[in-house]
């Protein structure tokens, strides 16, 4: 199953990657902001690949590996600590469910590990959704320029002001250029 998860997210990629051009191509099809959304809402890193930001897929699914291991193990843990309290208040007296734990350290681990689990829940949704948001951000910015081009100067400047009873104020002037 692992495998064949895994060719399918490869051939996912490959293909993405094959069929996306270069946002410095005049002749290249518009980047769809909502086609990187909704990649990345069906399969997790897939609008990241939309993107060219391949690097960021091991990054997702390590993230949903590590809380994936959160919930199972914590879940494990939860279950295992229920199952004896309930073991415990049964009435069969052949019950040598982890006799060595009072029945009220049974409750607060069990309690502490059900609490875990769903944090761990949370933590997934999380790690889902800013896949999500940093698939539709990266879209937005796909064409944005930033090249060397850029530049910004400040300088001091007297500027003229009517409404005051000096001629001219001193002041600094920002000056951003984009050539």
């Amino acid at each position: 199953m692992r495998n064949f998860c895994l060719l399918v997210i490869l051939s996912l990629a490959a293909s993405l990657h094959s069929k996306a051009q270069s946002p410095v191509d005049s002749t290249a099809r518009i980047h769809s902001v909502k086609k990187a959304t909704w990649l990345s809402t069906a399969l997790p890193g897939a609008g990241q690949v939309y993107n060219h930001k391949v690097w960021k897929v091991p990054i997702v699914y390590g993230g949903l590996a590590v809380m994936g291991y959160f919930i199972k193990t914590n879940g494990d843990k939860y279950k295992k600590y229920n199952d004896a309290l309930i073991k415990r208040y049964d009435t069969d007296p052949n019950n040598e469910e982890l006799t060595n734990i009072t029945s009220e350290n049974l409750r607060l681990l069990s309690d502490n590990y059900h609490r875990n689990r769903d944090l761990s829940i949370a933590g997934a949704v999380f790690v889902y959704l800013l896949n999500i948001i940093d698939a539709h951000v990266d879209a937005h910015l796909y064409t944005f320029n930033v090249d060397d081009n850029l530049s910004m100067k400040i300088t001091p400047s007297i500027e003229s002001n009517p409404y005051s009873s000096l001629a001219f104020q001193p002041g600094v002037r920002l000056a951003v250029s984009f050539k």
